[in-house]
């Protein structure tokens, strides 16, 4: 066959494979070849470029910002959604690639600590059900103070055990207690004693990153910001990490003395093998590049914008 009509044969068993979707049993029938040089056939098709496959798929990572990220970032993981025109359904899209990739990271794991927040709300939610024996979800800190809002972090554990078919412990103590005695005694109470000490052990941390407004959204901790932070200006917070104050260059702006978190230590959290950011909130940018500068995290999964944002602050 010279190689114009071998072109010729390529290009007509590609179009009746891939265009009419015809079987190869079909096609052998139809120019009575065998079906083992149709499928070599077809195998030449895509080395000569007759035939080229695009896969679209709707979870595409954008791998050229992610390398550039890994150049400010070389010890961290991150996980990109790049853009689509699909405007209308862009949250959805985020929480569904957040959740593939967050799944993936908990897979070998067995002890879970994670926050609050909307967007966890929503990562869980869009979670594929995979029943695993053993696995715990617990909170390592008290609760944000948000009692009528579903994306309590109480709730939130409950809500992704049930994913898993797993178990779930609950801290019933604020985030901040101001009392030092106050917050020791209460960490000995049997009904939370059990959850610290499982905490102590986690695995894996999935969370979000914060602002001063989460705080001033609620209002006992608005209305007691010179207690839970003392001698802190509240201009110079730049984010918060589970639930600790920091500045734009990623310094911790409290010390272990003067921190009021009810929950697992800072230092005990920051020894946690995979601690998970998940952002997709561009008017979060200058929080994350905050955190990013702090290291306060192993992975980051956020969508393009916030991306290119952090980006041309980082540039």
């Amino acid at each position: 066959m010279d190689q114009e009509k071998d072109t010729s044969l390529l290009v007509d068993l590609a179009q009746d494979y891939y265009l009419r979707h015809l079987n190869l049993g079909e096609i052998a029938k139809k120019y009575n070849i065998s079906r083992y040089k149709i499928s070599k056939y077809l195998n030449e098709a895509i080395e000569k470029n007759i035939v080229t496959i695009t896969i679209n798929s709707p979870f595409a990572r954008s791998h050229d910002l992610e390398n550039k990220f890994k150049q400010f970032f070389p010890n961290l993981n991150f996980y990109i959604l790049k853009n689509t025109e699909d405007i209308a359904h862009e949250d959805d899209r985020f929480y569904s690639f957040a959740a593939k990739y967050l799944q993936n990271l908990i897979k070998s794991k067995k002890i879970i600590g994670l926050t609050w927040g909307d967007t966890i709300y929503h990562v869980i939610d869009s979670f594929q059900s995979v029943p695993k024996e053993n696995m715990v979800f617990t909170q390592f800190v008290g609760e944000n103070g948000k009692h009528n809002s579903l994306a309590g972090s109480m709730r939130m554990v409950q809500k992704v055990a049930v994913r898993y078919n797993g178990t779930y412990l609950t801290i019933d103590a604020p985030l901040y207690i101001a009392n030092k005695e106050v917050r020791r005694l209460l960490a000995l109470e049997p009904a939370i004693q059990p959850t610290l000490a499982t905490a102590q052990q986690l695995d894996l941390i999935f969370t979000s990153v914060g602002t001063i407004d989460s705080i001033n959204s609620v209002n006992s901790w608005y209305n007691s910001e010179d207690i839970l932070f003392p001698k802190i200006n509240p201009n110079s917070i730049a984010a918060l990490v589970y639930g600790r104050p920091i500045d734009k260059d990623g310094n911790l702006l409290i010390d272990n003395e003067h921190d009021k978190v009810f929950g697992i230590s800072f230092k005990k959290t920051m020894e946690v093998p995979t601690r998970v950011a998940i952002v997709n909130d561009k008017f979060k940018f200058l929080a994350l590049k905050a955190a990013l500068n702090g290291n306060y995290f192993t992975d980051v999964i956020l969508n393009e914008p916030t991306a290119n944002k952090v980006l041309a602050e980082l540039e």
